[in-house]
């Protein structure tokens, strides 16, 4: 639950850390209109050496963690070193993270969670390419390398560096609802929503880049999804056949066409139930699924609740916003 003051966020910078990784709390987080304050922490405090040809200068020592809302471990070098109790030294820094706090790995960061016995049976991911070497050297974890996150509750864990921008959008919409998630995820020009039980892009070929692609078809389904769109519509958009296009759309987006679409419908009609009073047969309509009944179900599929009760619980959500209560 977020306070109404800004949710803070305690990044731990370790030894040989990730600087792309290391600066996704803060591009994300940072991009909230003020909700989050983000602090960058190391051991001592000193400055750390980055995988790079540089180190980097930290703000403060491990006592930040002790005032964190939500804590961040971004991937470093030393983490696939551990495959048994941290080191003293950082040990004693994570014991010093307040209970309540929300504990987040992106990437080989779940490797210290780990060795702190933070993940102990207890679902988690990391990057597919290392999940052989997480389960052997953790087999008490129920490691999954399949998705891009995982949401224990107080503990989350995310694959590798895009994973890890899902998880904090993530993170953000359960503080704040879509509306504020969409509006940080297009400041950072990244997709709004992936959910974390979607697949990890593994070894994935890219379409050649001097083919022509299905981004405008995607861009006009969107704006068209109240309407019965069929696989012909997008390919005659994308000027291709529909076995080409369907081809395509995969090797570019990772699903077929018609699992996208359900995928956008869902997302567009949790927006409007989260900001709007329209009632859900209205919003199925406004989506593009045939019946309130069809909407139910895919919801219900896609997050395990129905349209009423995710509106009342995104509404509770939004009522602790420091807008609201400031009004």
């Amino acid at each position: 639950m977020v306070s109404q003051r800004s949710h803070r966020v305690v990044v731990l910078a370790l030894d040989g850390v990730y600087p792309f990784e290391l600066g996704i709390a803060h591009r994300v987080f940072g991009s909230a209109d003020g909700r989050y304050e983000v602090l960058t922490c190391s051991v001592d405090g000193n400055p750390v050496r980055s995988d790079s040809d540089f180190a980097v200068a930290v703000a403060c020592d491990g006592s930040a963690l002790e005032t964190a809302d939500t804590v961040v471990i971004p991937p470093c070098d030393i983490a696939l070193s551990l495959d048994g109790p941290l080191p003293q030294e950082i040990s004693a820094t994570l014991a010093r993270i307040r209970p309540g706090a929300r504990i987040v790995s992106i990437c080989t960061g779940a490797f210290v969670l780990a060795a702190a016995g933070l993940l102990d049976g207890r679902p988690a991911t990391t990057h597919w390419n290392l999940a052989g070497i997480f389960r052997r050297a953790f087999p008490g974890v129920r490691v999954d390398p399949d998705v891009l996150y995982v949401d224990d509750g107080d503990v989350l864990t995310s694959a590798g560096a895009s994973a890890g921008i899902d998880l904090c959008l993530h993170l953000i919409r359960a503080d704040h609802g879509s509306e504020v998630a969409n509006m940080v995820a297009r400041r950072c020009v990244v997709p709004p929503w992936r959910e974390g039980g979607q697949a990890q892009f593994i070894e994935q070929p890219m379409p050649p880049s001097t083919s022509a692609g299905t981004a405008q078809a995607r861009r006009w389904a969107l704006e068209h999804l109240d309407q019965p769109l069929t696989m012909a519509d997008l390919a005659e958009r994308a000027r291709m056949s529909h076995r080409t296009f369907a081809r395509r759309f995969r090797d570019e987006v990772g699903t077929s066409p018609g699992r996208w679409l359900i995928q956008q419908r869902v997302f567009r009609a949790r927006e409007l139930l989260e900001s709007t009073d329209l009632p859900v047969d209205r919003i199925a309509s406004e989506v593009g699924f045939a019946t309130g009944a069809s909407l139910r179900q895919h919801l219900h599929e896609a997050i395990g609740v129905a349209p009423l009760a995710y509106r009342r619980t995104f509404r509770a959500t939004a009522a602790m916003s420091p807008e609201v209560a400031a009004s």
